[in-house]
C-alpha cells in the first residue's frame, strides 16, 4: 500500500520556514551595503533633503514724510463772499393783504414833561383870545401854498401872566406855522391863573387858528 503526501500540508509546515529564511537573507543583504557604501547613509540622505540655502539680503529703511501740521482755525469768523444754493430752492410770493391793517403808535412828547398845578381860575389872555389873534404873521410861504389850519401850543404862564416855555401839541410842520403860534402867544399878556385868591403859575392848552381871507 503506497501513502501519498498531502501537498496542502506540506506548504503549512515550510511557511515558517521560509519566512525567517527570507528576513534573514534580506537583512545580511542590508548589513553588507551598509558596510560596502557608508557614503550613501541613512543620516547624510535626511540632512541633503532637509537642508534649504537662506539668502540673506538687506531691506532698505522706508523714508518716512513729515506731514504738515493743520491750519489754525480763525479766532473771529469771517463771512463768505459767496454762497451755495440748491437749484431748487423757491420762495413764495408774500401776501400782503392777508396782513391786518395796525394803527401806528403816537409821536413820542416833545419837549420837557408838563407838571400839572392845581388852579381855580385859569390864565386868560388880556383883550381875549382874539389878542393873539392879532399878534399872527402869517407865514409867505404857507400863504402861497394856501395852507390853512390850527395849532396847539401848551404854554406855561407865570404868576406874573407872562409865557415862559411852550409846546407844540399838534402842528403843521414845515410851513412856518408853529413858529408864528408860538411868537403870536408870546406876544400877548395873561391874566395868571388863581389858586385861592394867589397867582399861580400854570400850563394851559392854546389853539390857534390860520385862515386866509377870501
Amino acid at each position: 500500500m503506497i501513502i501519498r503526501k498531502d501537498p496542502g500540508v506540506s506548504l503549512k509546515l515550510r511557511y515558517p520556514i521560509v519566512i525567517r529564511v527570507s528576513l534573514l537573507i534580506s537583512l545580511l543583504t542590508l548589513i553588507v551595503l551598509v558596510a560596502a557604501f557608508p557614503r550613501f547613509g541613512v543620516k547624510e540622505f535626511i540632512e541633503k533633503e532637509i537642508h534649504i540655502d537662506i539668502e540673506q539680503f538687506d531691506i532698505p529703511q522706508t523714508q518716512q514724510f513729515e506731514l504738515p501740521p493743520p491750519p489754525s482755525r480763525p479766532s473771529i469768523p469771517v463771512e463768505s463772499e459767496s454762497e451755495d444754493f440748491e437749484d431748487d430752492i423757491t420762495i413764495e410770493e408774500t401776501v400782503f393783504d392777508a396782513f391786518e391793517t395796525w394803527d401806528a403808535p403816537p409821536p413820542p412828547e416833545e419837549g420837557p414833561r408838563v407838571k400839572f398845578i392845581p388852579y381855580d381860575d385859569p390864565p386868560v389872555p388880556i383883550g381875549g383870545y382874539s389878542a393873539i389873534q392879532r399878534n399872527i404873521i402869517y407865514p409867505e410861504i404857507a400863504q402861497e401854498a394856501g395852507i390853512e389850519g390850527t395849532v396847539v401850543i401848551q404854554a406855561f404862564v407865570d404868576k406874573k401872566g407872562i409865557v415862559k416855555e411852550t409846546i407844540v401839541l399838534k402842528g403843521i410842520p414845515n410851513t412856518g406855522l408853529n413858529e408864528a403860534a408860538i411868537t403870536a402867544i408870546k406876544k400877548t399878556r395873561f391874566q395868571p391863573a388863581k389858586q385861592r385868591d394867589r397867582a399861580v403859575g400854570v400850563w394851559i392848552s392854546i389853539p390857534v387858528n390860520f385862515r386866509l381871507k377870501g
